[in-house]
């Protein structure tokens, strides 16, 4: 066994150790994790806040600066309050795409209940065009956002993906955690590991990133991978597409660091006064020609 095939196969257990993983927090969220799901279903006018931030990022990109008669792919999509946002956000056509499919039973449920029509399929990221070949160009949209691609051991696929299931003149928008955070030590600011793309962190944790979730999560084994901005931006141009735009934020959605404070005026985690301001988030627009 080569050296590349032996690392396909590695990656694919580490794949699978993940989805073991994503398919136990999904019950962890959708019980409670994500707080009151029941009264986010109940009004039609709730999106959360992940969704808010990314909308910001997307809407100066778009006719209008609206989603409205766009039809629209959410990769990554877990248990789809996100994706439901994106519908009540007024996309004509949504479709959620995972790989975990305890995530996408919990997002098909949630659409149900909310009354969407939201089509979801169960797929790895990274060959999303593979897994729904009909689709290819025929999304005006296509969005990720907080927590994604670090799951994902390279990204060349993942590009390419995106850029064949758009349609020409479609956009693509990732807002994500800050590719130097990877490098952190989640206890401080200490660079404790290597910044660039190919460094691969293995761990073990039995809770998520929600409070209270210790103890709740039997398959422990994590795998993430660092991508920097060459990488990231390096392959969706390689794809094809052209980069609109390129954001440095200092606002997060979780608390990536344990001195992030959180503010109720964005309802985000930012680093306190008196302390270095960096980047916690990122964000790329792209466009296909």
């Amino acid at each position: 066994m080569n050296d590349s095939t032996q690392q396909a196969a590695n990656h694919a257990q580490d794949i699978n150790d993940n989805r073991d993983n994503w398919n136990d927090r999904a019950a962890v969220h959708a019980q409670g994790g994500y707080g009151d799901i029941d009264g986010f279903i109940a009004d039609p006018d709730a999106i959360t806040d992940v969704t808010r931030r990314d909308m910001a990022v997307l809407a100066p990109h778009l006719p209008n600066h609206s989603l409205q008669g766009r039809k629209l792919l959410h990769l990554q999509c877990h248990i789809g309050t996100d994706t439901l946002s994106w519908a009540r956000l007024g996309a004509q056509e949504v479709w959620g795409l995972d790989f975990s499919p305890a995530s996408l039973s919990y997002a098909r449920d949630i659409a149900r209940r909310a009354g969407k029509d939201i089509h979801f399929v169960e797929s790895d990221a990274r060959y999303a065009a593979r897994a729904m070949p009909w689709q290819r160009g025929g999304f005006d949209v296509v969005v990720t956002s907080v927590g994604t691609i670090t799951w994902l051991p390279d990204l060349k696929d993942w590009a390419q993906s995106i850029a064949d299931l758009l349609a020409p003149g479609g956009v693509f928008m990732i807002r994500d955690t800050h590719p130097l955070l990877f490098a952190l030590d989640n206890a401080g600011l200490n660079i404790i590991q290597d910044y660039f793309s190919g460094t691969e962190v293995s761990y073990e944790s039995d809770s998520s990133y929600t409070e209270g979730s210790e103890g709740t999560i039997a398959h422990s084994h994590n795998h993430n991978w660092a991508h920097d901005f060459e990488d990231v931006t390096g392959n969706l141009l390689n794809a094809g597409l052209e980069i609109a735009a390129i954001g440095e934020h200092d606002v997060t959605d979780w608390r990536a660091l344990p001195m992030l404070e959180f503010s109720e005026d964005d309802e985000g985690w930012h680093m306190p006064k008196g302390m270095p301001n960096i980047p916690l988030n990122f964000s790329i627009v792209a466009r296909k020609r």
